[in-house]
């Protein structure tokens, strides 16, 4: 089945199964975090990751990583956001997206608990 297929609730779920699979011990970093589907990332969401316009971006961690938080308050809860658009054109079956879905929550995570792209498990 194409992921082309998949609709936004659809989707929705698939990410809130992501983020059930978070190991325990990592879950509890994600209480005060914002997750969000959105359709497709914003120019600044480029320019904030340094993403080339010509790759597609599936995901971005908003806010400031967990760790190098401190004693700093915001009014703004950190936010993870995962973008539908890119990654139903990058998969082209339910299977890979699912996959990529799963990845791309886990890849924020990790930005939000302060890794870098080199420093990610996969």
């Amino acid at each position: 089945m194409s992921s082309r297929r998949i609709s936004p609730e659809e989707f929705e779920a698939y990410v809130e199964e992501a983020l059930a699979s978070v190991p325990e011990p990592f879950r509890k970093y994600l209480e005060n975090v914002v997750v969000a589907v959105e359709a497709e990332p914003s120019r600044e969401d480029y320019d904030d990751t340094d993403t080339d316009e010509d790759h597609e971006l599936f995901g971005i961690f908003r806010g400031v990583p967990f760790f190098q938080r401190g004693a700093a308050v915001s009014s703004l809860p950190a936010q993870i956001a995962i973008f539908r658009g890119p990654i139903l054109r990058s998969f082209a079956s339910r299977g890979e997206a699912v996959r990529a879905i799963r990845d791309t929550v886990v890849h924020e995570v990790g930005h939000m608990l302060g890794l870098e792209d080199d420093e990610m498990p996969y």
